[in-house]
């Protein structure tokens, strides 16, 4: 079974928590175990899990991204976001995470980012329900 979600960003780059949609789409299947598989379909925007207790973490990730791959480089793509699809190879578009009993397996401070990278933008979310 595959589900589109819709994604909306708000700003140029952010990492938005999906956790609780992604769940409530697990929930509305009745799905209980196997594998769920998130995949982003664009050049420009990724998937994440990371700590989401504190969100200063994300704005650390953010920070980070921007120190390593400045929006400006003098970059050859003439778009303007060359840096957007840099760091979306680097995070990557798609997890993987096991479903058990009909939730998420994630550790205690985890949670599911959807990173944004060349917002804002209404993006797609595919959620994959393998078991």
């Amino acid at each position: 079974m595959m589900i589109a979600v819709n994604v909306k960003s708000s700003a140029r780059t952010e990492m938005i928590d999906i956790t609780g949609r992604i769940q409530g789409e697990i929930d509305g299947a009745g799905f209980k175990d196997g594998l769920c598989v998130l995949y982003a379909p664009h050049t420009t925007a990724a998937v994440t899990v990371n700590e989401g207790a504190d969100p200063a973490v994300q704005s650390d990730i953010l920070k980070e991204l921007d120190k390593i791959i400045p929006l400006q480089d003098g970059y050859r793509h003439a778009e303007g976001n060359s840096a957007a699809h840099i760091k979306t190879s680097l995070i990557g578009p798609e997890q993987l995470i096991i479903v058990e009993d009909g939730k998420l397996v994630l550790g205690t401070w985890q949670r599911v980012f959807f990173c944004e990278f060349d917002g804002p933008r209404n993006r797609m979310l595919y959620i994959k329900l393998i078991g």
